[in-house]
């Protein structure tokens, strides 16, 4: 796909492309300078659409808890 920068240095963003990320007038979205070159795109998601994305726990967690499981995870992540 392509898309021509206008000499207002603005660019219309193909159909395809907003349909893709579910974009509509207003919305705001990053942009991502990649090492290799490249840039990505991503939408900005308002936190409200996030409500409810996480199943409730049975009880509460803990600071310790928490310290904890981040722990595991960053060993697990440095271990690959």
């Amino acid at each position: 796909m392509e898309a021509t920068l206008s000499s207002k240095n603005q660019a219309t963003i193909p159909k395809s492309v907003r349909e893709y990320l579910n974009l509509k007038p207003g919305d705001r979205f990053k942009f991502f300078l990649q090492p290799d070159g490249t840039v990505a795109i991503l939408p900005k998601i308002r936190t409200s659409s996030l409500k409810g994305s996480l199943s409730k726990l049975k009880r509460p967690i803990s600071v310790k808890e928490m310290n904890a499981a981040i722990e595991a995870g960053a060993t697990e992540r440095f271990r690959r």
